[in-house]
C-alpha cells in the first residue's frame, strides 16, 4: 500500500470563511459522507474521494451516526481512512458529526 501524501498546493485553490462567533475557518465547500462511505460501498473509492477532496482544500468532513448503509458504517470507514491516510494531517481537519436518529431498539437507541 502506498502512503498518501497530500498536495502541497491544497490551500491555494480553496477559499475559507470564518464561522459564527467562534471564528473557526471553514472551507467554502465541505464534504458530507452520507453516500459512498458505507459498508455497501467500495472502500478504496471512498478513500480516493477523501484524498481528492483534501488535495483540493476541503478540510471539513461531515458525518452522522446513521450514515452508511448500514447505519454507523460511514463513521467506521472514515475512522479507518483517517488512521491510514490522514493521521499526520489530523490538525488540519474539521470533523463534525451528529446524533439523534434511531440506531437500535430500546430507550438509548435514539436521540443521542
Amino acid at each position: 500500500m502506498t502512503k498518501y501524501c497530500a498536495s502541497k498546493q491544497r490551500y491555494q485553490t480553496m477559499s475559507y470563511r470564518r464561522c459564527g462567533k467562534s471564528g473557526l475557518l471553514l472551507p467554502e465547500i465541505s464534504l458530507g459522507l452520507w453516500h459512498n462511505f458505507g459498508l455497501v460501498d467500495d472502500f478504496e473509492n471512498g478513500k480516493e474521494i477523501l484524498h481528492t477532496a483534501f488535495d483540493n482544500g476541503i478540510t471539513h468532513f461531515d458525518l452522522a451516526n446513521n450514515y452508511g448503509p448500514p447505519s454507523g458504517s460511514a463513521e467506521t470507514n472514515f475512522g479507518k481512512i483517517l488512521k491510514q491516510s490522514f493521521l499526520s494531517y489530523r490538525d488540519e481537519l474539521i470533523i463534525s458529526t451528529k446524533a439523534g436518529y434511531q440506531m437500535w431498539p430500546g430507550p438509548y437507541g435514539e436521540w443521542g
